[in-house]
This record gives C-alpha cells, structure tokens and sequence, in this order.
C-alpha cells in the first residue's frame, strides 16, 4: 500500500540534512516533466513544500523536450529532465546534453533503471517501467467478441479504418517506442510496410502520446495505441476501456530522468534528481494515477499495474534505438514513407 504523504518528508529530510541544510538549498529548480500532467505536478509540488524550492515545471512530450533542449544547447534554462521514454533522454546523452551524476540511491533502484544508467555513461537514470500496448472503447467494441482486436495484426482490419490514434514519433517517446518495437518485432521493411498498411485506419496523429487513449476514452476514437498504464489509468477513472498486450509480443519504455547539462541550479536539481528516486516519491504516483512500475526495489507497485511478468516483452535494444544516428535515421524515414502520405 502506499505510504502517506508524510513519509515523503521524512526520506527527503534523511537525503537534505537538517531544517538549516534544506533552508541552505533555498532557490529555483526548473523542471522539464515528460510523463503525465498529474504526477508532473505532485512530484513539483510535493518536492517545493517539503524543501521550500521554488520548482518551476513545464509539461511536453519527450521528443518535444529532447528538441528543447538541444535549441538550448550551450544556454540551458532547465535543470532536470524528468519522465518520458528512454529513447531521447538516451540520445541527449550522447550528445552531451545531459550531464554526467551517479546519485546515491543507484543501489535501490531495479537493475533495468541502473542498466539505462550505465547504458548513458550515468547521464541518465531509469525511474520507471511500462510496456506498450492499446486499449479499445468497450461501448464500441464488445470484448467478449471474436472479433476484438487482441494482436497487432488485428489493428490493420478495415473495421477499423479512421477509428485509431496514435502519436507522431517525432513529439511522442511513446510513438517512437512504437516504431522501434515494430522494427525489432518484425525487421525494418516489413514493420514500414506494417506502418503503412496502418495509416489507413489512423484517424489522428497527436503530439502527446497519451491523448489517443484519451480520445478513446471518450469515444472520439475507438483504439488508441499508448503505453497499457496510460490504458489504466483511463480504465480506473471510469472510462470503458479495454487494456491489450499484443499477442505478437511488444516493447516497453524505461522513463528516464537527466540532469541537463549547464543548468541554472545544479545543486537544488542533484537534491531533486535524488529524492525522486527514493520510494516514497516514486510512491506518489498512484495517486495521480500514474500506474508505471517504480524504479525503487523498495517502493511499492500500484495493484493496477500491468505486470511485466505477464507480457511477452521483446528484448528491447535500448542503446541501439535511443542512439542519435539510429533514431534520426527511422524518424527521417518515418516523415518520408508515413508522415507525408
């Protein structure tokens, strides 16, 4: 179960020293949150009561804050990257983007989030786990039907034609996620040739990679392709959505979090960087309904979540897919063979 509130404090006062040491860190920390509206906020807010630091947050997707932050190179004015996909926080690092820290709290993290570290030479940092997946409208699909859509394969009726979102890769870690999945699952051609026969039933391609779900949701669309905790948290807040983990098998995201390199408030975002790791900050996540798996051994998995156990994960090459050349590469003939059809 989740820990209160209060005991938040008591892991940030353990990591910020006495009452004086915290009042000694007063100042700003801007925040690039990549994740959901809702747990961006409470972690902002929750961090700025318990150590008096003024956080400054901004909300955008993770290829967004990625392009961010390299319009920023050499005058940042951000200092910690938090959420999104693995992918771009990967890419930024290796184009020195993002600053190198190994925070004390690496020996309590899962060894997929200290891999992700070790994979960026400690210029990023695993804080959470979700696997990719789609979620359908039950009002307009009966899941007890022969027909519903439990593969990717099946997203390619006609059925379906106009009835699914999903997000532009280039805005979206979770599209790009996406498109890197499918290459790995099926070899570049044919995932393209995937792609394209899919565009036929895509109705929109949003900039957030969460707000298919939520038009499905609503009944906007019928199928939106996300990550299956944005699938939950949609099903937990009453909509009538069905979670699916694709037959075929599928990727997963390690959300990451950086230090940008050259930031304003190095020492107030290395106090953030590392009370966001322990797990009574990770533990607020149920409670914007954020339903990841946490990066902390010792912190609590929501019961909601998709278990990782019980999906067939591919073995996601991480470092190839979140490198510069390879991601620009896909992307570029994303734009070219999708994108401008």
């Amino acid at each position: 179960m989740i820990r209160a509130i209060a005991m938040s404090g008591l892991a940030a006062a353990a990591l910020l020293g006495t009452s004086g040491a915290v009042n000694a860190q007063s100042g700003e920390l801007v925040l690039y949150c990549a994740a959901d509206e809702g747990i961006c906020r409470l972690l902002s807010e929750t961090f700025q009561r318990e150590t008096g630091i003024n956080v400054l947050m901004t909300r955008k997707s993770s290829g967004e804050t990625y392009a961010q932050l390299k319009a920023e190179e050499g005058q940042p004015r951000g200092d910690v990257w938090w959420g999104g996909t693995g992918d771009p926080h990967l890419q930024a690092a290796q184009e020195g983007l993002t600053s190198v820290y190994e925070s004390p709290m690496l020996d309590q993290l899962q060894d997929w989030a200290v891999r992700q570290a070790e994979t960026a030479d400690y210029r990023t940092v695993g804080v959470y786990a979700g696997a990719l997946g789609f979620g359908y409208n039950t009002d307009l699909i009966d899941p007890a039907s022969e027909n519903a859509p439990k593969c990717w394969a099946d997203l390619l009726d006609e059925a379906y034609r106009d009835e699914i979102q999903v997000a532009n890769p280039n805005s979206s870690g979770t599209s790009y996620t996406m498109l890197a999945t499918l290459v790995q699952l099926m070899g570049e051609d044919e995932a393209f040739a995937y792609l394209a026969a899919l565009d036929d039933n895509i109705a929109q391609y949003t900039s957030s990679g969460s707000a298919p779900i939520r038009a499905a949701g609503t009944g906007e669309t019928t199928i939106g392709i996300v990550f299956m905790h944005d699938a939950v948290t949609q099903a937990v807040s009453g909509s009538p959505i069905q979670v699916v983990a694709p037959c075929e098998g599928t990727g997963y995201e390690v959300g990451s979090m950086s230090l940008i390199e050259g930031g304003p408030n190095p020492e107030n975002a290395r106090l953030f960087y590392d009370w966001v790791l322990t797990p009574e900050a990770q533990e607020l996540g149920a409670q914007a309904n954020s339903f990841q798996v946490p990066s902390n051994m010792n912190a609590a998995t929501p019961e909601e979540s998709p278990n990782l156990e019980d999906i067939l994960l591919i073995d996601y090459d991480f470092a190839l897919y979140g490198s510069s050349d390879e991601r620009s590469r896909l992307l570029s003939r994303w734009d070219q063979e999708i994108g401008s059809r």
